[in-house]
């Protein structure tokens, strides 16, 4: 019980702003506690009594801070924090999503009562609860602020699949850089020795981002990931050298204009007050939530004046030149796998340059650039970085990634987002899907396709894979079904992320759930009873030549159909045509390598890139990437036709058997290619084969009413 009383003390004078916020706090654990989280400049030494906890807790509940201690450790003494494991609920057990009005009210709040002399500490939100099995730490390190509320809309979404403490440094604090530092430093050691196999993520905002490249160059054998939000190591290049300056030339009675200095910095704030009316909401609520959210920002103003001060102000840019110096020094020494957001609106740090050159400094870098987001990245409105982790590749629970167990599921609001950019592809292609029903008869729609897997998509691959998100879209829109993609390993191979013109393009596939080539990731996909979708041409038919269109490169021997029947999985054979409607190749790989700079940009593109089919040769063998020389043409239609499921439940023992396996393979193959006929003749009867018949038919109809097809 006396390490109740210490935390609770230490919320007395941030219950308010707290109580919706906090289910962790982090400090010493004792009756009689000597603190010093930074080592501090004077150590403070704080005696509670059971009196003095129980007026603070009654003083609590007026408050309506319904926090319950779950755990405590006790100890003697601590002359430094302890991270226990003390965890404060909200017993309401209510989910919580957060916006920018209320980061701007928890803002007010946080610096109305942030007490001097208080000592930087950990917090953890109460939306970060019923997380998932051995879910990794994540410690944010805030930016200028020093509030810990730069997650705060991710909370919810972040805390499901991480453990999360942020930092919390009040304004009135002087802990040095270094000094924080140590603190995190000292964090990271212990939760290391605790858990010596989970990796620990530090997402940090400019000069947290700073304190988390220090900290892993320190300590460059723990398994460490950094999540870095326009890092404050451009500082020299920026401006704001020179605003020390001037602020040292601003007398006092000044002071209350560095709030909207303040304001109009570090984002476009009136951007994130106004985005009900980007996200589209009916005119209303949009007005409503709007009017509310510069309303807060309104009254956030004379509070930031109030407390930051000159010398405050002052202390956060030297501390921010500080940390720039101190972080630089030690880039070389940094071995931790980073994920570099940068902000091209960012008008306090030339972010789009930094990000390149940290890039080009980190061994195992990535970086995604935001170019209509300002400084507080994190806070804007659509925002989400567990969609971005995802699609970066960047989630793991323990020492290697496993790309199908540590697969974030997404809400289907997410995955939508994710494929929306394919939307104008869709709009194009106006995809007809077909399904085959167990009596064999064609119908439109996917009402062939078992709801319940194990299912094995096996297929034909279009040029450059056209053919994938129109297939995920509407069986996500349709049949709700996430299909698992078997995708070439480059899609994952971070390092050759610098030699695309956009290192995200394969990010909505991973978003989608697709993992990369291998016998036990296929294993473990039928084992989950996934819908599984496998291309066997791969590589050679993605990238085929002029003239082989809707052609086959599939390996003369079974790989699918022995794992497949250990599990029982219906395999749907299924082909799919209109890429020759769409382009016309003009120039192939063979024309490309002919062309001397051409050539070389190709092998640069390939070296390094795991290479498949080694143990083949022929066609199958040829497992090129290059990007082909094409003309597009008015647009047509593509046609999908998902045969009759071939059942596999019962047949383990027979399939065992090469020759039984082997013909099973060629008939699926057989099916392919007679999908893929079928539609080829089909489609020459399909009226509105042609963009501008349905652009007709669009015109005088209803937007939302699906455009006729051929009868199958």
């Amino acid at each position: 019980m006396a390490a109740i009383a210490a935390n609770t003390m230490m919320l007395k004078s941030i219950s308010a702003p707290w109580k919706s916020n906090i289910i962790r706090y982090f400090n010493s654990s004792s009756e009689t506690c000597t603190m010093r989280p930074s080592a501090l400049y004077t150590e403070q030494t704080w005696n509670y009594s059971t009196e003095r906890r129980t007026a603070t807790t009654t003083a609590m509940s007026k408050k309506q801070m319904e926090l319950t201690a779950v755990s405590q450790k006790s100890s003697l003494q601590t002359k430094a924090p302890v991270l226990n494991d003390e965890v404060y609920h909200d017993l309401s057990n209510k989910p919580v999503t957060k916006n920018f009005r209320d980061y701007a009210e928890q803002t007010k709040d946080f610096y109305r009562t942030s007490g001097i002399g208080e000592p930087p500490r950990w917090f953890s939100p109460l939306e970060c609860k019923n997380q998932w099995k051995n879910s990794p730490l994540l410690l944010y390190l805030p930016g200028i602020d020093g509030l810990g509320l730069g997650l705060i809309s991710n909370h919810e979404r972040l805390g499901k699949v991480f453990n999360i403490w942020c930092l919390h440094i009040p304004i009135e604090d002087r802990t040095s850089f270094k000094e924080l530092v140590q603190f995190v430093e000292k964090t990271v050691k212990d939760e290391h020795r605790r858990s010596p196999n989970r990796p620990i993520y530090l997402v940090g905002e400019s000069i947290g981002a700073c304190l988390a490249l220090a900290v892993a160059a320190h300590n460059p054998a723990i398994d460490l990931l950094l999540i870095l939000a326009n890092p404050a190591t451009s500082f020299k290049k920026s401006q704001l050298g020179s605003l020390i300056s001037l602020l040292q030339a601003i007398p006092k009675q000044l002071d209350n204009g560095l709030a909207n200095i303040l304001t109009s910095s570090t984002g476009d704030i009136l951007k994130m007050a106004m985005s009900s009316i980007q996200r589209q909401l009916p005119l209303p609520q949009s007005i409503r939530e709007a009017t509310e959210n510069l309303s807060e920002l309104l009254s956030t103003i004379p509070v930031l004046a109030d407390v930051w001060t000159k010398e405050s102000l002052l202390w956060k840019l030297k501390m921010m030149e500080a940390a720039s110096l101190y972080a630089n020094s030690r880039i070389h020494a940094v071995k931790a796998q980073t994920l570099i957001l940068a902000s091209g609106r960012d008008q306090l740090l030339p972010s789009l340059e930094e990000a390149q050159r940290l890039s080009n400094l980190l061994p195992t870098c990535q970086e995604r650039n935001f170019n209509d987001s300002g400084h507080i990245l994190f806070v804007e409105d659509g925002f989400n970085l567990v969609t971005v982790i995802k699609g970066a590749g960047f989630y793991r629970r323990s020492s290697k990634s496993d790309y199908v167990s540590d697969y974030i599921p997404q809400n289907p609001s997410d995955l939508k987002k994710a494929i929306d950019g394919y939307g104008w592809f869709n709009i194009a292609a106006d995809p007809v899907m077909l399904s085959t029903l167990e009596d064999g008869k064609i119908v439109r729609g996917l009402a062939g396709i078992p709801s319940e897997g194990p299912v094995l998509f096996v297929g034909y691959h279009m040029l450059m894979g056209f053919d994938l998100y129109p297939l995920m879209s509407t069986f996500l829109e349709q049949k709700n079904i996430l299909v698992r993609g078997i995708a070439h390993p480059m899609f994952f191979q971070n390092e050759l992320e610098k030699r695309l013109l956009d290192p995200s393009i394969f990010d909505p596939a991973k978003i989608l759930g697709a993992v990369p080539v291998s016998p036990t990731n296929f294993y473990k996909l039928l084992a989950e009873k996934s819908h599984v979708l496998l291309y066997p041409g791969g590589v050679r038919e993605a990238f085929h030549g002029k003239g082989e269109e809707n052609k086959l490169f599939w390996p003369s021997q079974s790989e699918f159909v022995r794992v497949a029947s250990r599990f029982g999985a219906k395999i749907i054979p299924f082909g799919v045509v209109g890429t020759d409607d769409l382009v016309d190749i003009v120039l192939d790989y063979d024309d490309l390598m002919r062309i001397p700079y051409v050539k070389d940009v190709i092998n640069e593109l390939n070296d390094g890139v795991v290479q498949l089919r080694t143990d083949t040769d022929g066609e199958v063998a040829k497992q090129k990437f290059y990007l082909p020389g094409v003309v597009p043409k008015l647009p047509g239609r593509f046609y999908y036709l998902f045969g009759k499921p071939i059942e596999t439940q019962g047949r383990k023992d027979e399939l065992r058997d090469k020759e039984k396996a082997q013909e099973l393979y060629m008939h699926t193959k057989s099916e392919v290619e007679n999908s893929i006929r079928y539609l080829k003749e089909k489609r020459e009867t399909d009226p509105y084969r042609s963009i501008l018949s349905r652009l007709l038919y669009q015109a005088t109809h209803d937007s939302d009413s699906e455009i006729p097809t051929f009868e199958p």
